[in-house]
């Protein structure tokens, strides 16, 4: 889980701020394509304790010259958030 830059989002009848990103990979083909299941949190901290409440989630499948690229620097999964937060639109922090 990576935090982000604060985004409103609209859950359960209110405006939440999404404070934090979830990214799981779901299938790799290994050749063209993958796709993830995230997750968007708002987190506070309590007395030491993280407690997260689920916003949102969805799919994302990045292909083409993204999945080329994935993982070029070294750190395939910081690449895999990378470039999913830019494709939902998510300032990572």
């Amino acid at each position: 889980m990576k935090q982000i830059q604060p985004v409103t989002i609209w859950s359960n009848g209110t405006n939440s701020q999404a404070n934090y990103f979830g990214l799981t990979i779901i299938n790799d083909n290994l050749s063209t394509s993958a796709t993830f299941y995230y997750q968007l949190f708002s987190c506070v901290d309590t007395d030491g304790t993280q407690n997260c409440t689920q916003l949102s989630d969805g799919n994302l499948t990045i292909s083409g010259a993204e999945y080329d690229v994935w993982g070029e620097s070294g750190n395939i999964n910081d690449d895999a958030y990378t470039i999913c937060a830019g494709k939902l639109g998510l300032t990572l922090v």
